[in-house]
């Protein structure tokens, strides 16, 4: 099994998605051995926002011809994906941007687009401070999950899980209860045939 794991969290030792991810990860190879695992801590070593390149000998562009070989060759993807300011870091939008391509992960037909980048799973770790989950009153402020599920739906990933934590900002005992909440939810994604 390939597994990509990607981190977002600017937060560091401090970050709520980087330790799940790093529990996700480690069970998914603990119940799978010999599963080989490319990680990427996007925070610490940020993609350049993404433009045009017409030489594909560029360095810029070699980094996205690599991003998006890890993302098609990937069974599993563990990504880290906090909310900031309702949508996603700006460091895991750049990665989008290098996997996202016309004509590798997804193309233009005359019945509209068709994801080309399906058989495989997306596990996305959703951090947040508030709660914006079905049926709360900020429901509709969540341009993070709901972006995520819309852009690998795009591409053509049917089986995306989300590990949520949120209202980790509320109070230490709202934390305590959303990350015990996370890490008893981990069992049951990770034991899911890969």
């Amino acid at each position: 099994m390939k597994l990509l794991h990607l981190d977002a969290s600017a937060l560091g030792s401090h970050s709520v998605s980087r330790g799940l991810t790093a529990a996700i990860v480690a069970e998914l190879t603990t119940n799978n051995p010999g599963t080989e695992v490319i990680y990427h801590d996007l925070a610490a070593n940020p993609l350049p926002h993404w433009t045009p390149v017409a030489d594909a000998s560029d360095p810029v562009a070699v980094q996205g011809s690599q991003m998006i070989e890890e993302f098609l060759a990937a069974d599993v993807l563990v990504i880290g994906a906090p909310m900031y300011n309702f949508g996603i870091p700006s460091q895991l939008k750049a990665w989008i941007d290098r996997v996202a391509v016309a004509g590798k992960s997804f193309r233009y037909t005359a019945n509209g687009p068709e994801g080309l980048a399906g058989g495989k799973r997306v596990i996305i770790v959703s951090s947040r401070g508030g709660v914006y989950s079905h049926g709360s009153p900020a429901q509709p402020m969540d341009f993070q999950e709901t972006y995520l599920r819309a852009v690998f739906g795009f591409l053509g990933v049917t089986d995306i899980e989300i590990v949520r934590a949120e209202g980790v900002n509320l109070g230490d005992d709202a934390k305590v209860a959303s990350l015990k909440s996370a890490q008893a939810s981990i069992g049951d994604v990770t034991r899911k045939a890969a």
